[in-house]
């Protein structure tokens, strides 16, 4: 079963919903980003993006999934892994 979300997707989906829900400027999202320290987020802002990732992915995200996560790759790792 092939997965209808490309990594390039997910990323695209990620950064808007970063600049647009977290008002974060564009050019600070790089896949290296620290979401804490260099995004600034709290850990009410992690659970916000999970609740906005699983809106868009339409599948439930573990919050053990979510509590390795540090950088904007590795939510996409983690989104990769859970749309496969």
């Amino acid at each position: 079963m092939g997965s209808e979300f490309t990594r390039e997707d997910i990323a695209k989906e990620l950064k808007d919903i970063l600049v647009e829900d977290f008002e974060i400027d564009a050019a600070r999202i790089t896949p290296d980003a620290n979401l804490f320290e260099d995004l600034e987020f709290d850990s009410i802002d992690a659970v916000d993006l999970a609740v906005r990732l699983q809106d868009y992915t339409q599948k439930k995200i573990s919050p053990n999934n979510f509590k390795q996560i540090r950088t904007v790759n590795d939510v996409i790792d983690a989104i990769e892994e859970l749309v496969k």
